[in-house]
């Protein structure tokens, strides 16, 4: 089962959401079903080193990773 990111239109709450096909999402604060998916960045090991998140590099503009920069997507 994917977990996804989601921010409700109503209230304005960021939540993630264990999701399978059948599933409805609501907004676990107003339980709205008026809910947006979000892009979600993450982070890819290297096969025999050892690194926390720390060391990851932040993505392009800081936010979503949009790899086109700051400005590109909808989260800004």
């Amino acid at each position: 089962m994917p977990i996804f990111e989601y921010v409700c239109r109503d209230c304005n709450n960021g939540f993630e959401a264990l999701v399978r096909t059948s599933t409805t999402v609501e907004c676990p604060s107003c339980s709205s079903p008026s809910v947006e998916k979000q892009l979600s960045v993450f982070a890819v090991g290297v096969k025999g080193q050892r690194s926390s998140m720390s060391e990851m590099p932040v993505a392009a503009c800081g936010a979503c990773g949009d790899p086109r920069g700051p400005g590109s997507c909808s989260l800004d």
